[in-house]
């Protein structure tokens, strides 16, 4: 299906134009990134991109209080991009091997010009 814009400029975005993704598409992605907003969350998601970790050494690394570490972690998980397993009275907690998180893994590295500590060899 051929559209026109209102003005024609010379652009091609009449060429693609059918092709643009949904408003409702376009909100997945933006529900995602909104998880990802806080530093916090960012930090604990990418130590999550590298190790299986319970709430107690999660809160000692990032020196935060355990609940507040669980606000975290309740966020990214309604996000789809964090996992929890119980092993008797312990939740542990890693990212998804999705390959949405494997492309945030690889962009949070690319932007912080970071080399990931495990090379290819992470829990991803």
């Amino acid at each position: 299906m051929s559209v026109s814009t209102p003005h024609t400029h010379g652009q091609t975005i009449e060429n693609f134009i059918d092709k643009i993704p949904s408003f409702d598409d376009f909100g997945k992605i933006a529900a995602i990134f909104k998880q990802l907003e806080d530093p916090n969350r960012l930090r604990i998601f990418w130590i999550l991109c590298h190790s299986e970790e319970c709430v107690t050494n999660i809160g000692y690394i990032m020196k935060m209080s355990n609940p507040a570490v669980s606000h975290h972690l309740r966020l990214l998980k309604s996000a789809d991009l964090i996992t929890s397993d119980r092993k008797g009275k312990e939740v542990y907690y890693k990212a998804c091997n999705t390959p949405l998180v494997h492309q945030l893994h690889d962009v949070m590295e690319d932007v912080l010009r970071i080399a990931c500590p495990f090379g290819n060899e992470h829990i991803l």
